[in-house]
This record gives C-alpha cells, sequence and structure tokens, in this order.
C-alpha cells in the first residue's frame, strides 16, 4: 500500500510539472491560468487519479517487462483523454485552452514512461532471478517457498548435497525442469554423466560458496547461475579450478554479447529497443574495460548483469586451467563444459584497451611484445588452439569463422590500422619493414623444423613475404617463407627491396588484404 501510495504522488507531481510547463509555454495568459484553471485542474487530477487507480497503473512494481508497463499506462492516459474529451464536448466542464489540456495528457505521459523505463531498469536489476531462487529455496530453510517446493524434496536433496551423491535424484531434476526449464535438465543428463564421477550442483555468482565446498571431494561442479553476475571472474573460477581435481569437470552458463543483443532487441520495440542496446552496451560492456570508469561500474552494480562475449568467456576458462569441450545454446544462454587440465596461468593485469601488447616469437627464440590496435575481445589470445581445434585454416593462414575478432577490428583489419603500432617495435628494433611475420608461441609450433631454425635466425618484418607471395594455404605460407628466408641469407637488403615492391604492387593494383 505504501508503494502504491508513492507511485500515486509522484504520478500527481508529473501531472502537476506538465500543466505548469504547458501553462508556462502560453505567456499571453500564464499569469491568469493558475488562480482562473485551479478547480478544474483539480477536477482534472481527480479523474487521472481514479482512472489510473482502475486501471492499474500504480500496481507497476509486478510488471517485470517494461512492454506491459508501457500498456498500462497508455491505456489509463487514453481512458483520461477520451473523459475529458466527454467533458469538454458534451458538458463544457474544462472551458479553457486545448492546448493546456491534451498538451498536459501528452507530456504527463512522455513523463510517466521515462519513469516507468528507470523504475523498470532498477526493479529488474534488484529482482531475484530463477537461479536465485533456485539457490534460496534450497537452503535458507524457513524463507522457502513450500507450495512450490515440498520439504521432502528439499530434504532429499540436502541429503544428497551433504553426502556427495553421484547421481541426481529424480526429484531434483524435477526442479531443474521447473526452474530452468527441460531443455537445461537435458544438457546436465547428458553431460554430467555417471563416468564424471561425484557431482555437485550450485547456483551461485558468489566465490564464497564456492571455496566453502569440501576439497577434494567432486569431481564435477554444475553452476547454474550465469557467470555475467560474477564480480571476480577469474577469481571465480581460480576457485573452482582449486576444488576439482585434474580432469574434473566444470559445466556453467552466460548469456554472450550476441544474445544479449537478440533478446533486448525482441524484447523492446523499434527504436526503443536499439536505444536501450546501446545503452546497455555502454555501461555494461565499455565502462567496465576503461580504467576509471570501472570503478563507477562496479560501484553501481558489483560486477551484476556484466556483458561478456563468447571469446572472453572461454579465453577466461583457459587462462584459468580449462579446456573448453563442448558449447550449447540452450533458451537463450551458451552452455559450456570445461574441463581441467592444469594449474592458472591468466596475467595477474590484463589490458582491455585499444592498444594491446601481445607475445610473439622472435630473433633467437626471444619472445617479445608486439604493439596491436585491439582488434580481438579480450582473452582471445588463449583460445588459438581452441579455434584452431575447431575451425581449421583459411585461405591466407587465417582461422575459419574467427568469433575472436570484433566487428570494428574487422574493418580495422581491412585497412591495416591495426598493425600501425607495430612500428614501435622496429623503432625499437624487435623488427624491421620486410620480414617473417612475428608469431604466437601456437601458430610457430605449427611450422616444420627447418623452418623454425631459420626464422629465429633474423627479425620478423612489418611487411610479411605473404603479401609479395600472395599463399593461400599454411604450407604454401611456410614455403613462401622459406624461399625469403633462403634469399634473405644471401642477399638481405636487395632481398627486402625486392619483396617491399613486390608487396606494394599487390596491395595497390591486385587489392591483397589481411583477413
Amino acid at each position: 500500500m505504501k508503494r502504491k501510495f508513492v507511485l500515486a504522488l509522484i504520478d500527481v507531481l508529473l501531472v502537476a510539472v506538465a500543466f505548469l510547463l504547458m501553462a508556462w509555454m502560453k505567456p499571453a495568459t500564464k499569469a491568469v491560468i493558475l488562480p482562473f484553471y485551479f478547480k478544474p485542474f483539480l477536477i482534472f487530477l481527480g479523474v487521472w487519479l481514479i482512472t489510473s487507480i482502475l486501471t492499474g497503473k500504480y500496481l507497476l512494481e509486478n510488471q517485470y517487462k517494461l512492454k506491459d508497463s508501457m500498456v498500462i499506462i497508455l491505456i489509463g492516459n487514453a481512458t483520461v483523454t477520451a473523459i475529458v474529451t466527454t467533458l469538454i464536448t458534451f458538458f463544457r466542464l474544462f472551458a479553457y485552452s486545448r492546448m493546456i489540456v491534451f498538451g498536459t495528457i501528452i507530456m504527463a505521459t512522455v513523463f510517466e514512461v521515462i519513469v516507468a523505463l528507470i523504475y523498470n531498469s532498477i526493479l529488474n536489476a534488484n529482482r531475484i532471478d530463477s537461479s536465485d531462487r533456485f539457490e534460496r529455496m534450497l537452503f535458507q530453510g524457513k524463507k522457502r517457498d513450500k507450495s512450490i517446493i515440498p520439504e521432502r524434496v528439499i530434504r532429499e536433496f540436502e541429503d544428497q548435497y551433504e553426502n556427495g551423491a553421484i547421481e541426481i535424484p529424480q526429484k531434483v531434476a524435477d526442479l531443474i525442469s521447473r526452474e530452468y526449464g527441460e531443455l537445461v535438465l537435458d544438457y546436465i543428463m547428458r553431460h554430467a554423466t555417471p563416468d564424471v564421477g561425484m557431482k555437485n550442483i550450485i547456483s551461485t555468482s558468489s566465490r564464497f560458496n564456492i571455496l566453502a565446498l569440501p576439497q577434494g571431494t567432486y569431481s564435477c561442479l554444475i553452476n547454474l547461475h550465469r557467470i555475467n553476475d560474477v564480480q571476480w571472474i577469474n577469481k571465480f573460477f581460480e576457485a573452482v579450478n582449486d576444488k576439482l581435481p585434474d580432469g574434473g569437470i566444470f559445466i556453467g552458463k552466460v548469456e554472450t554479447n550476441s544474445l544479449r543483443k537478440v533478446r533486448i532487441l525482441r524484447k523492446y520495440f523499434f527504436p526503443l529497443n536499439y536505444l536501450i542496446y546501446t545503452v546497455d552496451f555502454i555501461f555494461k560492456r565499455v565502462f567496465p574495460k576503461v580504467p576509471g570508469l570501472h570503478k563507477i561500474y562496479f560501484g553501481i552494480t558489483k560486477g551484476r548483469n556484466r556483458l561478456l562475449s563468447r571469446a572472453e568467456t572461454l579465453g577466461r576458462l583457459y587462462s584459468c586451467g580449462f579446456e573448453v569441450l563442448d558449447e550449447q545454446l540452450v533458451k537463450n544462454e551458451l552452455f559450456f563444459m570445461a574441463r581441467k587440465t592444469g594449474e592458472p596461468f591468466y596475467p595477474p593485469h590484463p589490458t582491455y584497451g585499444p592498444l594491446v601488447r601481445l607475445n610473439r616469437v622472435g630473433k633467437n627464440g626471444k619472445v617479445f611484445g608486439v604493439y596491436k590496435m585491439r582488434t580481438m575481445h579480450p582473452y582471445s589470445e588463449y583460445l588459438q588452439e581452441y579455434v584452431y581445434k575447431k575451425y581449421n585454416l583459411q585461405e591466407g593462414g587465417k582461422f575459419k569463422n574467427d568469433f575472436r575478432i570484433s566487428t570494428l577490428g574487422r574493418f580495422m583489419r581491412k585497412i591495416w590500422l591495426d598493425e600501425l603500432p607495430m612500428f614501435i617495435n622496429v623503432v625499437k628494433g624487435d623488427m624491421k619493414i620486410v620480414g617473417v611475420r612475428p608469431l604466437s608461441k601456437h601458430y610457430f609450433s605449427l611450422y616444420n623444423d627447418e623452418l623454425k631454425e631459420k626464422r629465429i635466425k633474423v627479425k620478423p618484418g612489418l611487411i610479411p613475404p605473404y603479401y609479395a607471395d600472395m599463399p593461400k594455404t599454411l604450407d604454401e605460407i611456410m614455403k613462401s617463407e622459406l624461399r625469403y628466408l633462403e634469399a634473405y641469407e644471401k642477399h638481405p637488403l636487395l632481398t627486402d627491396i625486392k619483396y617491399f615492391f613486390k608487396a606494394w604492387e599487390n596491395i595497390i593494383f591486385k587489392k591483397a588484404r589481411s583477413n
């Protein structure tokens, strides 16, 4: 009741402000509008309040979908418009400017929509989602909703939970099905098979709940809470890694940025959907990555509902000592199955800015940092082997269907904007203008021993032999680089000049490009 009263009071203030603004827009009459129209405005306000109450406008706390809130507002205000029009036409009750009457209704409607948008966002941010309900109904004692889950089901699950049961009880499976759906249960049952060992099903975004689990008990951890709500994702994955033995299985889920975009664009009407998505992307994707702004973001959200890309999610798993065995889209969320392969090895201070420094194999086998403009999502460098196994290589020696590259990154690669910072490496002496491409350790491992030995004898280059010979396959690329290195051993300067002008010709006239 108190919340309804507050909403009604806010609504009265919005209508009053709308009325005053409309009166202010008529300078010739504003001196007489307020005293002369005071009583008619009170009648108008009474009509507004009664109609709003009857149409359920002040029950918006029950509306978690913005579309439903908008419908209620529009129905209520359309009803007010119809009533006021009737009173003006037949009873001449409002004997003043119709611009003020209908302008007040329109402006108040706009104000209500804005307030509803803000209120809806706050309400959904604080709302307990399905995974929270699952966890609370199982483990919060007196706060359990017994109308949804019988006490005997909870008791049986708690016994299984405490004793580390191998199999998932049927009644718990029913609970998962009801809370998350048949598709989620099917994914868990197909992947959390008896051969993976002792299992534990949890639903948490807190690292503490992972660390509180008994050590060395479970071979499979299943988290039904999406990692978008985890504030410190690497630390969370590290805790999971610590609780699992080598070869242990971790099953989790994430709403990727592409899936979030689809959900938002379908949920709201055009053009509001694109406006909401843009604001959501900037605040939940850009803010967490920018120094200074990330403190504002985490201070407001505590890391909840963060926007994550598929590449960043899988890359974080690999950096935290896992390998991804399976991915599957289930109910607009990406479920993943990962196996522990070792200890975490992610960098203590990862960078998210536009300029990145990537480890590459240089002269004498020394690993040095190559400067480039960011074209891939963060943590993509950990996925080279995964992408290679899954998608192989396309023409030019690049990965097929490389989901690690961002939309902006593809554009930057086409005009070589991403490679401009490599001139820093040329100035520092780590690279030269013409030479073999600096490779990552994984890419370098794909080369034969003869070519590896020749490669580490010279500095890598900014313009590789690729642009001169235009090879299509990895074997052709290796043959092209071998020809260049053999020629360079005999005539270093002449070889670089020859390859420079040949590459320039292909780039300008044959439109040679690197994907």
